[in-house]
């Protein structure tokens, strides 16, 4: 099993100050093996902070990003999951599936994440599973007028199962959600079978994780 961070949009400081208190309680170091954020996290404090929580951190560019070190895009390998990252700003019109499928295809990825909307989203969509963890801040976008949800996912992976759990802070509270996408691959012979695995039926974190390798990009 791999527990794996999906976040983005922090913007901080220009457009919010901090994390939520209530989600920075929830992204303690040791639970967590992997971090994939989508971006748009403006500042190096805010970057060597999701360093504290798991040492593998991927990041993607956001379009207002100071850092012009961080790729455009990534593909992380957790077999036989593929998964792209992208901001999602390079998507028109902006989080239109039909965009994000096409993008998915080109990078060769069963599960894309992306960000830029600012609104969470979790789907199966042409045979692929298309994750957005919102703004984990519940920074303001100009493309909508109402509040923003906070919002960030974590994905447990295992095997071809991919359990996400949204979690989004819904006046004053913490509110989790769960959705399962499973990967179709090919049976495997009778003398390699494998054991039904065992999906979390809470919405509460996973615990007993074992830290995270100390690997992934280093910027700044």
């Amino acid at each position: 099993m791999v527990l794996v961070l999906i976040i983005g949009d922090l913007h901080i400081p220009h457009r919010a100050h901090d994390l939520p208190a209530k989600f920075r309680k929830l992204l303690v170091p040791g639970k967590i093996q992997q971090i994939l954020c989508t971006g748009n996290v403006c500042d190096r404090e805010t970057y060597e902070y999701l360093r504290t929580i798991a040492g593998d951190v991927y990041v993607v560019r956001g379009d207002y990003d100071e850092s012009a070190s961080f790729p455009p895009s990534a593909t992380i390998v957790h077999t036989p999951i593929r998964i792209g990252v992208v901001h999602g700003h390079q998507c028109v019109p902006t989080g239109d599936l039909d965009a994000l499928s096409a993008l998915a295809r080109q990078m060769d990825v069963d599960v894309l994440v992306s960000g830029h909307t600012h609104t969470f989203q979790a789907i199966e969509y042409d045979g692929r599973f298309f994750v957005n963890p919102g703004s984990a801040t519940g920074a303001w976008t100009g493309s909508y007028n109402g509040e923003v949800t906070p919002s960030f996912a974590l994905m447990d992976i295992q095997g071809a199962v991919v359990v996400t759990y949204v979690y989004q802070l819904v006046e004053g509270e913490v509110r989790v959600e769960k959705i399962e996408y499973r990967k179709e691959v090919e049976a495997p012979k009778p003398a390699q079978s494998q054991s039904a695995t065992s999906i979390p039926h809470s919405g509460v974190m996973p615990q007993n994780i074992p830290s995270s390798p100390q690997t992934g990009q280093t910027f700044w």
